[in-house]
């Protein structure tokens, strides 16, 4: 009989920096390590995506195409490339046109990437099936990822009176929706549309080993293309849960290279390859060539150690070194209690080898909470930046209520910032005693109204008639989409902002980030006329009057942001209710209205300006 084999997935480069050290991995680390991944033989290399297109242009002034042609000129094909894109959204947070995805993806695939791993944030079939076509159409192989996400927890009311406490009935348990035929249904109609590979993807780590058990032996029975598990170690499952999906015949399994595996992101291939040669299943990779990139991956962490908030595990090599017998014999124990379906003791078992290791321990809160762990520190930095740390506990549990009345949306990006953020909001509005969704962020107004497409479950009219206005679903409409600007810079010598097709494209996904570092790059172009502008506008700067003092009524920030545009001038005459500027704050967009009607006197801020809770944005007069 021949030995079955098992494919590789390595995250390192894409999804492994980006859970652990927030996507700082410059291109010259990268550089210094792909020489070795070149006969790896790894089946795909993840490398693009995700948060990197932002991420290289936002922190460290790359290009993200440049990044794309590097590996893909070293790669030579030898394993395919593949990027991860929120469907309709591609890389931003706007339903694109069918000529903007067409136009992305024929310039990913031009510049190396073979797979794209598509996914929805809503799991709605109908924001990934152009993506699926397109990319079958120009070449490429669709992969189809099928979001994990949980039923939120329900907490009964406290009875009241001393006979309710005794007799009172439980109230009943809402309906399940993500049942393991959901994720399968949803499976099967992406396998329909084309995909030529099916992902569970579980983006918080929150598939435990009896549901990975579950679900992969279904999507195996159910599909005919092969089944990818893409799981993090956040809450502690990762391992275990991994083990049990290769016991049900996955085919393809996401892992990250030692340095870059476990705690927050998947797990180590290292770990994974000492329980194939127990299983008898041949892991389709040149370990010692995985050994050549671990011992450079090294250098690469500890050149990120300003973003490394774990220790590192111990040194070891699966090939050369000799495990410690209760190390061994914890395999063993992992094996058959997976074989056995007692989750108890395969947890036990598979956390006690990441401690003899050195990985990070299971994060407890994120489990208890059962959202994603950059969710639960997006909203601890939120909060930290608000000086509203004490109302974090009322956020985390104001989450359930937040996900069941947006249509009870999966968690991640970019919904679990949405409602993070709201939740974060609704807490600070009952700590002021204000009512709930007293500032529905932009976002979670689009998400409400429709506009992100359809949710698991339906809105409730009145709620959304609550949140914008009416109790119509209401889809975004591509034909309104505005194609960014592309203005000519006349301080860097009359040139456009954006001089390709390529920078067309990140100006069309991330036009804030895009903005900024294309300005950058012509900057750069344009070092002496940079300079003179530079030292222009200080003396500009420095030659400025004090200002009068402020005698009229002002509007205020809520809460800390940067503007990103303003809708008035001085001078202006505003009613009640109108908008006067958008801001962005804890990652979302804020409308900021008149309180009243009245006359712009001045205005404090511009465009990309960073401002504090209270800072005066406008004097009326």
């Amino acid at each position: 009989m021949e030995q079955r084999k098992l494919q590789i997935r390595d995250l390192t480069l894409r999804d492994g920096q980006q859970s652990l050290f927030a996507t700082r991995l410059s291109q010259a680390e990268i550089d210094k390590l792909l020489p070795y991944y070149e006969n790896a033989g790894f089946y795909i290399m993840e490398v693009w995506g995700g948060a990197v297109p932002d991420s290289v242009m936002r922190y460290l002034g790359e290009s993200p195409w440049d990044r794309l042609r590097s590996v893909s000129k070293v790669m030579k094909g030898k394993s395919l490339l593949s990027a991860l894109s929120r469907g309709r959204n591609l890389f931003g947070y706007v339903p694109y046109p069918d000529y903007v995805l067409e136009g992305f993806y024929k310039e990913a695939i031009a510049n190396g990437l073979n797979v794209m791993r598509i996914f929805d944030a809503l799991n709605d079939i109908d924001n990934v099936k152009e993506s699926i076509r397109l990319i079958n159409s120009l070449g490429g192989i669709a992969d189809g990822a099928v979001c994990y996400t949980v039923d939120p927890k329900t907490e009964a009311p406290e009875p009241k009176g001393f006979f309710a406490k005794l007799f009172g009935k439980k109230p009943a348990e809402p309906e399940k929706i993500f049942t393991d035929e959901y994720f399968v249904n949803k499976a099967k109609e992406m396998e329909a549309l084309g995909a030529k590979i099916i992902t569970l993807k579980d983006m918080a780590g929150l598939v435990n080993p009896l549901r990975a058990a579950s679900i992969i032996s279904k999507l195996k029975a159910a599909l005919k293309v092969p089944v990818d598990f893409h799981t993090h170690c956040t809450p502690g499952y990762g391992l275990a849960s991994s083990v049990m999906a290769i016991i049900n015949g996955v085919d393809i399994l996401d892992t990250n290279i030692w340095w870059f595996g476990g705690g927050s992101a998947a797990p180590a291939i290292e770990l994974i390859y000492l329980f194939c040669q127990k299983l008898g299943v041949e892991i389709e990779a040149d370990m010692k060539a995985v050994g050549e990139i671990r011992t450079r991956l090294r250098a690469a962490r500890e050149s990120l150690k300003a973003f490394d908030l774990g220790k590192m595990p111990r040194e070891f090599d699966p090939l050369t070194d000799k495990l410690p017998a209760e190390i061994d014999a914890q395999l063993d124990r992992a094996i058959a209690a997976a074989k056995a379906l007692d989750e108890e003791t395969l947890l036990d078992a598979c956390h006690k080898i990441e401690e003899y290791f050195g990985f990070p321990k299971p994060n407890e809160i994120v489990k208890n909470a059962e959202v994603p762990g950059g969710m639960y520190s997006n909203m601890v930095a939120q909060l930290k930046a608000l000086g509203a740390e004490d109302v974090l506990n009322d956020a985390m549990a104001l989450i359930p209520m937040v996900r069941r009345d947006a249509g009870l949306v999966p968690l991640v990006t970019p919904t679990s910032q949405i409602v993070g953020s709201q939740a974060v909001s609704v807490a600070l509005d009952r700590k002021k005693g204000n009512p709930d969704y007293s500032n529905p962020s932009n976002q979670f107004i689009s998400l409400v109204k429709g506009e992100y497409g359809h949710t698991p479950v339906p809105v409730d009219p009145a709620f959304r008639e609550k949140i914008t206005g009416s109790p119509v679903e209401k889809p975004y409409d591509v034909s309104s989409y505005k194609k960014p600007e592309n203005p000519v810079l006349p301080e860097y010598g009359n040139v456009p902002l954006a001089s390709n097709r390529e920078e067309e494209l990140l100006l069309e996904l991330l036009p804030t980030v895009a903005n900024t570092f294309l300005r950058n790059l012509r900057a750069e172009e344009y070092k002496a006329t940079a300079k003179e502008e530079e030292a222009k506008a200080q003396a500009e700067e420095a030659a400025k009057e004090p200002e009068e003092p402020i005698t009229g009524p002002t509007l205020k920030a809520p809460m800390g942001g940067r503007i990103i545009s303003i809708n008035v001038q001085p001078g202006a005459s505003v009613k009640k209710g109108e908008t006067i500027l958008v801001y962005e704050a804890m990652k979302m967009e804020n409308d900021v209205s008149s309180e009243r009607d009245a006359v712009v006197k001045r205005i404090f801020v511009k465009p990309n300006d960073v401002v504090g809770t209270d800072a005066v944005l406008v004097e009326f007069e």
